[in-house]
């Protein structure tokens, strides 16, 4: 008995071993979560949550455009294309372009920049707040992303130029990114100004949730969403789509207005976007002068010739006079 009481009282005095169904309860647990992880990855379940699509991504470029050729099929379409919107100031109904009408200062001093510079400094980062825009723009109103960038170019040097975001112009008429006309409305024109009629087309995309100079109330020409979302509108409505041809040039003319100066921007407009779908967007190249050539001569000719023509009409002296 001594023996036994003794042999108790010493296993009293020691722990007790650590009992083996744990570390195997684990053990299990750990195999089956790390195949759950395994079967996420094979799956993409995990890739899908865990990647996001940076938002500096460029839209894509949905048609290549081929160097325009003249025709007389082309002819007939761009003459009637720009003339939807000949007398746009006497009256605004849906069947009619809105045109932009400039006032003469601003046709002069246009004329002087519209020589395009070969390289800019502009800065790559700068452009990456553009991109979202450019990809709802061009989803929401049907117009190629390019021809809206490339007026973006021409009418502010994307946004750098230093008064884009505040005052207007040397005209006194236009302001922001676009550069919208906000003076052309009021008595005698029957509507409002070319900025009224298309402000409020922020609405009908989803805007991204950051960018630069977003204004505190919408609309807003100093608003880089509302702005390019007004100029895809306005560009949609005078007959832009995602071709870059007859159609788009027409449009481009009607975004800067009817004379001559009008021909040589819709011209380096066009080309500078036929130009990008064929080489990739660039942000600091110039305008190729061979494809402002062929732009001229398919698109711009016949209309500066129609435009010679009717100021000829127009100054020519009455017979005994």
């Amino acid at each position: 008995m001594a023996n036994s009481s003794t042999s108790a009282a010493s296993d009293a005095q020691l722990p007790n071993p650590p009992s083996e169904r744990g570390p195997w309860l684990l053990a299990f647990a750990l195999a089956a979560l790390g195949v759950g992880v395994l079967v996420a990855v094979l799956t993409g379940v995990v890739g899908r949550t865990a990647y996001t699509v940076p938002t500096t991504t460029l839209p894509p470029v949905l048609v290549v455009a081929a160097t325009p050729v003249p025709s007389a099929a082309q002819t007939a379409s761009v003459l009637a294309g720009a003339d939807r919107g000949t007398h746009r100031a006497e009256r605004r109904s849906h069947h009619a372009a809105i045109v932009a009408q400039p006032s003469s200062a601003q046709q002069q001093l246009a004329a002087r920049r519209l020589v395009d510079q070969t390289e800019t400094s502009i800065a790559t980062h700068w452009m990456e707040g553009f991109y979202p825009i450019y990809a709802v723009a061009q989803s929401t109103f049907g117009v190629n992303w390019l021809l809206i960038a490339s007026i973006h170019k021409q009418e502010s040097a994307f946004s750098t130029d230093p008064t884009t975001y505040k005052g207007l112009n040397f005209a006194g008429c236009c302001g922001g990114p676009m550069q919208f006309n906000v003076m052309n409305g009021g008595r005698g024109t029957g509507s409002g100004s070319t900025w009224d009629l298309v402000s409020n087309s922020y609405r009908y995309g989803r805007r991204p949730a950051a960018y630069d100079h977003m204004t505190a109330t919408h609309p807003s020409i100093y608003d880089d969403f509302d702005a390019i979302m007004a100029a895809a509108h306005l560009l949609s409505a005078d007959g832009a789509e995602y071709a870059l041809g007859g159609a788009a040039w027409a449009a481009a003319y009607d975004y800067y207005g009817h004379d001559a100066t009008g021909v040589s921007y819709a011209d380096q407009v066009l080309a500078r976007a036929i130009g990008w779908s064929q080489h990739s967007f660039c942000i600091n190249c110039g305008v190729e002068s061979a494809m402002v050539e062929a732009v001229h001569a398919a698109y711009g000719a016949p209309v500066l010739a129609l435009l010679t023509t009717a100021t000829t009409a127009r100054v020519k002296p009455k017979p005994g006079k």
